[in-house]
């Protein structure tokens, strides 16, 4: 039986995203909590990125990925955010169906290379930690441009697959998406089409760009965390995993709230958390990200306590320099 026996089949050209319901005591709040967000996560993950490129001592493969990592959590943001903010200024919920699919597009190009990243990063902390000795031959400049650049090239092509599939998909009946993104499911909801073979197609790409990279994560953290435990001195254990915490931290965080909003049935009664858990994921989770990498990692607060040092130095410099030709 198809999909779309006895629905409406007048075509539809544009979505409403229901977002956060419509309370308009709430909607400027949520616009000034979102643009904070915003703003953070930007100026947070701009610095980061600053900061690998303007120091030499973060020139290393870590904070080669981590410079990536922030650059991609910029991407993810704006993403969503700008249309958010925007929808929540001027309560237009609307959005034109190619302008959801371009944003699911995007949404899953970003998140399969952040899938692809995060076990790159695994496997960086892995070598240094398991393999010290053959750590520098393993991961040099070249590996790492390719590792990089093999996620993002094998995340477009998996996601353009997927997405000629929808953009052939004709929708009717309903236009509400109850999210506040466009995310995959609750567009093919819309469609009046057969999608059992998109499903399957984006079932299988997705287990293959997000299942593959966590099990090689936890692979590789099964693996420090043993070799840690054999070193046989105690600061030898504390500098190990310190090396590693952070990304631990960051990956456990991200793949929890994923695997909340995939794995968890998605019934009414749960509708809510889900949605709090998709803003978690995919709006606090960019922001915090450098807060973490920053506060727990000795290089990163000394290379930023250099750099407001030598800000600072300038200042004074001009302020002086202007006190000087007034008198």
């Amino acid at each position: 039986m198809e999909k779309s026996e006895g629905r409406n089949q007048t075509p539809i050209v544009e979505f409403i995203l229901l977002e956060f319901g419509n309370d308009p005591e709430l909607q400027p709040l949520l616009f000034l909590l979102f643009l904070l967000i915003y703003l953070v996560t930007l100026a947070g993950n701009l610095l980061i990125v600053a900061l690998v490129v303007a120091n030499q001592h973060l020139h290393t493969p870590m904070y080669f990925f981590l410079g990536n990592l922030s650059c991609l959590e910029i991407c993810y943001s704006t993403t969503f955010l700008p249309r958010l903010l925007t929808s929540l200024l001027t309560e237009d919920r609307s959005i034109s169906i190619k302008g959801c699919i371009m944003q699911l597009y995007f949404f899953g190009v970003i998140s399969t290379v952040e899938n692809l990243l995060l076990a790159v990063m695994s496997y960086d902390r892995y070598l240094a930690i398991c393999q010290p000795l053959r750590y520098a031959a393993l991961m040099n400049d070249r590996v790492c441009g390719q590792l990089v650049a093999g996620a993002w090239i094998s995340s477009f092509l998996s996601c353009t697959i997927v997405i000629i599939f929808v953009w052939q998909l004709t929708f009717c009946d309903s236009k509400e998406i109850d999210h506040f993104f466009c995310d995959f499911s609750p567009i093919l909801k819309l469609s009046c089409d057969d999608t059992l073979i998109l499903q399957l197609l984006a079932f299988t790409l997705a287990a293959v760009g997000s299942l593959v990279p966590c099990l090689l994560t936890l692979t590789s953290y099964v693996c420090i965390i043993t070799t840690i435990l054999r070193i046989p001195s105690s600061s030898g254990r504390q500098k190990a995993f310190s090396t590693c915490s952070s990304h631990l931290i960051v990956v456990t965080i991200y793949y929890g709230t994923v695997i909340t909003v995939y794995v968890v049935p998605t019934a009414t009664t749960l509708k809510i958390l889900h949605k709090i858990f998709s803003v978690f994921y995919t709006v606090l989770t960019p922001m915090i990200n450098p807060v973490i990498y920053c506060l727990r990692n000795k290089e990163v607060k000394e290379c930023l306590r250099r750099a407001v040092h030598k800000l600072v130095a300038i200042r004074n410099g001009q302020w002086n320099l202007t006190i000087f030709s007034i008198y």
